[in-house]
């Protein structure tokens, strides 16, 4: 994993600026940084990448990758898990390559041999620039699922772009979008294509964005190169498939030119990926946070995981007790809003494995992937007419008291139970912002649990949890990989029946695989995970929260009593609500 920053003008301008931005993006690459700067004609360019070294560890490997003739340029972040296989077919058309084992140079000479069409076949996360000074064209584009990010800002005149947000607005120093702190207080993040900046926007997960400024002004296209619905299909689901192609995916994740390590929580994910490769005979090496509060800790299961399969295995203690301290330097790592307090344990995790190790493997995904979240059970629910009546009492539900999803959820609309999980129209309301409307639920014209499905994979996980997954990882400068999040599965479960689906027994066929290994009370038992205790948190250091909005920019000036109603109401939905507003001010505050 890398990051990397780059300016392309038709006017002159100062290169040092792109190094003074491009220290919030070191931490995604600090095995090496280099710039290169240079004129083509009538425009200037000027390119940053930060090196993480993962695969093919010779500086020949380094980016910006120039092709022999120099006139075709790329930056790429990420990895392409299938670069042995592409490699071979391009030799078989006798294209040449310099490195021994580079996957960036494989998406080059991919691109410089088959243009834009040839990232359809790349299976990995990845952040692409592609710069065709030959033809005065450029490529911009990112992976399937939106593991990798990539932002933008472009007129007639400039290109900016980069890994970091906050790094490109340093540069462009664009306003704020009232409209974007809107979306934020509902959605708790600002999806794709939009930012928090107005003229900032980020490349949506499976986009490309082709440039052209042959005619001396920057002229945009945008094309989505996958779709999950494309391959929608009721084909005859088949159990021993499904593990070949999950086996397939973690073999292919297994495969570094450094040490990794495998996250291992003890629960059903991350244990399913360490059962997998130990049956293969891997040397697994496995790595487990405990922590000082019985009501959380599962170092038991981990530890039972680790001494059944034989893994190498370490085990951190963290406090459950989190200061301040910690809690800022967690929230450093979001370079955009976002209200998930579970960003704090991730980087504490992320923290402590990047002392020992480069690459992990993560269990992420498989609840989008298999509908392990109890908001998409609940929401298949049939609700009786009874309890469709009941949900209209929502709009007499004081928005102080807490979101109203317990009214919506009995609704017999599907959209509207599912989105009462995750918008919060009633935040938006007391904030003073107009009626937020978006809707996070997508009618795919599918069955129900399709449609949520696809739901979770287009806002929850591509928007939220990856984001997550990849700014604590790499704000340690460590790259995640995660077998659940991969395309080839993805389609699996979408063109195949839901035969699979136990709405008793969420994610049953990853229980199934580990249950005879394992028991049954180890697969049934209920997940209590390493959770940031916000409730307690929050309400123990109101008097320190209170000082941040009295001098912040939003809360004092939009709804100056609103904490002070929150409080009524100490509940947990209200402590996420006051930590949502927290994390907006302290955003906020490192735009100045």
């Amino acid at each position: 994993m890398c990051g990397f920053l780059g300016k392309v003008s038709f006017n002159n301008f100062n290169e040092n600026e792109l190094l003074k931005s491009n220290t919030l993006i070191e931490c995604r690459g600090p095995d090496s940084k280099i710039q290169e700067t240079s004129h083509d004609g009538n425009i200037k360019y000027s390119y940053i990448f930060n090196r993480l070294s993962i695969l093919d560890l010779s500086e020949t490997a380094n980016q910006p990758m120039f092709s022999e003739d120099e006139s075709k340029i790329l930056m790429f972040n990420g990895e392409i898990y299938n670069h042995t296989e592409l490699r071979k077919d391009l030799k078989s058309k006798s294209i040449n390559f310099f490195t021994k084992n580079s996957d960036s140079e494989v998406v080059l000479k991919g691109l410089m041999s088959y243009g834009p069409s040839f990232i359809s076949r790349l299976r990995g996360q990845f952040s692409i620039y592609f710069h065709d000074k030959e033809n005065k064209k450029i490529i911009i584009s990112r992976d399937r699922l939106g593991q990798k990010p990539i932002y933008f800002f472009s007129d007639e005149s400039n290109l900016i772009f980069g890994s970091n947000l906050l790094s490109l607005n340093q540069i462009i120093n664009s306003s704020i979008d009232n409209d974007q702190i809107s979306t934020y207080l509902g959605l708790s993040i600002i999806p794709s294509p939009m930012t928090i900046f107005s003229n900032i926007n980020k490349v949506k997960p499976a986009e490309t964005i082709l440039i052209d400024y042959s005619k001396n002004k920057f002229q945009l296209a945008s094309h989505t190169y996958w779709d999950i619905k494309d391959f929608i299909d009721e084909k005859d689901f088949n159990l021993e498939e499904f593990y070949d192609l999950f086996s397939e995916s973690i073999d292919i994740r297994a495969k570094a030119d450094v040490p990794i390590a495998n996250f291992l929580s003890g629960g059903i994910d991350s244990t399913s990926i360490v059962k997998n490769l130990s049956d293969k005979s891997y040397n697994v090496n496995t790595f487990s946070v405990s922590v000082d509060n019985s009501d959380y800790d599962e170092k038991k299961w981990s530890q039972l995981v680790a001494d059944f399969y034989k893994t190498n295995h370490k085990s951190i203690n963290i406090s459950s007790k989190i200061g301040i301290n910690e809690i800022e330097n967690s929230l450093k790592s979001l370079d955009e809003p976002y209200s998930d307090p579970s960003v704090v344990p991730s980087f504490l995790l992320s923290n402590e494995i990047s002392k020992h190790y480069k690459v992990a493997i993560s269990g992420d995904g498989a609840d989008e992937l298999l509908g392990g979240y109890k908001r998409v059970h609940n929401s298949l629910k049939q609700n009786s007419n009874i309890n469709n009546l009941i949900s209209k009492l929502y709009h007499l539900y004081p928005g102080f008291l807490g979101t109203g999803n317990l009214f919506l959820s009995l609704s017999s609309n599907k959209k509207t139970v599912y989105d009462s999980f995750l918008v919060d129209q009633k935040l938006v309301n007391l904030m003073g912002f107009e009626n937020f409307n978006e809707s996070v639920y997508k009618d795919i014209n599918s069955s129900n649990y399709k449609n949520i499905l696809y739901s979770e994979f287009k806002f929850f996980l591509s928007e939220m949890m990856l984001f997550k997954v990849d700014r604590t990882s790499m704000q340690n400068s460590i790259e995640v990989r995660s077998p659940f999040v991969d395309h080839k599965l993805v389609e699996y479960i979408f063109s195949h029946t839901t035969d699979y689906l136990n709405t008793n027994s969420p994610k049953a066929i990853l229980k199934t695989y580990l249950e005879s290994d394992l028991g049954k009370d180890f697969v049934n038992r209920k997940k209590k995970g390493f959770v940031f205790d916000i409730e307690n948190w929050v309400f123990s250091n109101i008097n320190y929260l209170n000082d941040v909005f009295k001098n912040g920019k939003v809360v004092n000036q939009c709804s100056p009593n609103l904490i002070r109603l929150l409080l009524i109401n100490k509940s947990r939905i209200n402590a996420h609500r006051v930590w949502k507003l927290y994390v907006l001010e302290q955003y906020l505050s490192r735009t100045d």
